[in-house]
């Protein structure tokens, strides 16, 4: 078995997609941060102390996406052309999801996943003065489309 991100001596290295051809992708990640009815009741008011939630963690996982190569080493840096980030109160905390598209030589599979991470961990850090317990939950991918290996949808998400 080889692995793609492996040489012939067993050292981590970044896959070469010179040869590649640009193409238009997209991927879509979904993720929760789960939030006592005390947070959800201050999203909802906005009332929280450190101000609007869901404007910093929008901006916090379009940036993130944009810096994902610089979180994770073997990610190619590649044009993110698009990059949209919605967040949804509901009523046991906040539903986050980010589209990230492009027109180049490999996918935004994780762009789109590094978002949502990072949308949520901004969520985390405006409420936690209010509930220490808030979680995230479910970060995933649940679509891609372009690429080599075509389009792909999550078969269990509703």
């Amino acid at each position: 078995m080889s692995f793609t991100h492996l040489d012939d001596a067993g050292r981590a290295r970044m896959v070469d997609v010179t040869q590649k051809q640009p193409t238009v992708r997209s991927a879509t990640a979904r993720g929760f941060v789960r939030c006592s009815p005390e947070v959800v009741a201050a999203l909802r008011d906005g009332t929280v102390p450190k101000g609007d939630v869901l404007a910093v963690a929008r901006i916090a996982g379009i940036q993130a996406a944009k810096r994902t190569p610089d979180l994770l080493p073997l990610a190619h840096v590649i044009g993110v052309h698009g990059a949209v980030v919605d967040l949804e109160v509901e009523d046991d905390g906040v539903a986050v999801e980010a589209t990230v598209r492009t027109a180049d030589r490999t996918g935004v599979e994780m762009e789109a996943l590094t978002a949502v991470s990072v949308a949520a961990l901004a969520v985390v850090d405006m409420v936690k003065a209010l509930d220490k317990s808030t979680s995230i939950e479910r970060v995933r991918l649940v679509a891609k489309t372009g690429g080599k290996s075509g389009d792909w949808v999550r078969a269990d998400e509703d």
